[in-house]
């Protein structure tokens, strides 16, 4: 059996039986035919009972896939509710755990942002209090908070949204991240990735690694190699303002403090602090000398590499010109080992 993508999980579930969040220890990615057909039988968000376990254990044990068949019998022996997901193709999410194995593919670097269909994901999941004792549907808070200041405790709830921070999730090597609730799961953080206690990095977004993130990545938008987001910037995502242009970063860019992009950059780019571009941007072009060349709009620089961005203090035009200089990071600064 072909599969696109398969995976084992345990999951939280509300009072009705439906689901609010899945773990995938172990995601998978084009699987061998042999293995989805051990997992390929159970719809992606039927609850698993301990002999469908076991029975997958066995099957799996026997295909020669002693790894799964291991998870699969730890799961059984720890009574908490379990899932087996296999997507057959790369098709937009439409089940709760369907959901989560594509946001695990995309934070265990299996996937690239804008790799996989993740259409209606925000329909598909619910919207989830995020405590200390895990996830809480929101109808059931009030009780589990009293229930919680009866045994003289206090339900901690972390944040109230449909997605969770990657890394009660997954920690992927090689990465340093000040403020862990800043990293959604479904974000894509490459190795050698610094993410500091104001940068934010959505689900499918990421950093293709090393760079230093002091801004927002927002979804849909990856940042390529040695490029460094200053705090406060912003790169404009896909969720939201009508526009069809998805945004990139390309290799040794610094956009600068405060700074902001609604246009994808080629390599060697830097945006002046405190300059946001937008696609429709009048930008004056300048040559070697500084002589103004033309005018046009920003979006017909989109994908170029070697700009400078920066606005003129004396007329406040917004100016570009061709450089040479490529961003150094600090070797020392950016260590993550």
């Amino acid at each position: 059996m072909d599969a696109y993508a398969l995976g084992l999980g345990l999951g939280t579930r509300d009072r009705e039986g439906n689901w609010l969040d899945v773990f995938f220890p172990a995601p998978m990615l084009k699987p061998a035919p042999s293995l989805a057909s051990c997992l390929g039988g159970h719809p992606s968000d039927q609850l698993l009972s301990q002999d469908d376990l076991q029975a997958i254990a066995r099957d799996c044990e026997a295909a020669g896939h002693s790894d799964t068949a291991a998870l699969a019998r730890k799961m059984a022996q720890s009574g908490q509710p379990a899932v087996a997901v296999c997507l057959t193709e790369d098709s937009a999410p439409d089940t709760v755990p369907a959901a989560y194995l594509k946001l695990h593919l995309l934070s265990h670097r299996l996937l690239k942002p804008q790799e996989t269909a993740l259409q209606g994901v925000f329909g598909v999941l619910p919207n989830v209090a995020w405590t200390d004792q895990g996830a809480v549907a929101l109808n059931e808070l009030a009780d589990r908070q009293l229930d919680a200041r009866l045994r003289g405790a206090v339900l901690e709830v972390s944040c109230v949204d449909k997605f969770p921070k990657m890394t009660n999730y997954v920690v992927p090597g090689g990465v340093r991240i000040a403020h862990t609730a800043r990293v959604r799961l479904g974000a894509y953080v490459g190795e050698g990735t610094t993410v500091m206690h104001e940068g934010f990095i959505n689900f499918n977004a990421g950093t293709i690694g090393p760079g230093m993130i002091e801004g927002r990545v927002s979804a849909g938008v990856i940042v390529g190699a040695d490029s460094d987001l200053g705090g406060g910037s912003s790169t404009m995502g896909t969720l939201s303002g009508g526009g069809n242009i998805i945004i990139s970063v390309g290799e040794k860019c610094l956009i600068g403090a405060n700074a902001g992009i609604g246009i994808p950059l080629g390599d060697r780019c830097i945006i002046e602090s405190g300059l946001y571009v937008t696609a429709g941007t009048k930008v004056t072009m300048l040559d070697a000398q500084g002589s103004v060349t033309e005018t046009l709009a920003a979006r017909q620089l989109q994908g170029m590499s070697d700009l400078l961005f920066r606005r003129n203090s004396l007329n406040g035009a917004v100016e570009c010109l061709t450089h040479k200089t490529a961003v150094q990071l600090n070797a020392e600064l950016h260590a993550n080992d």
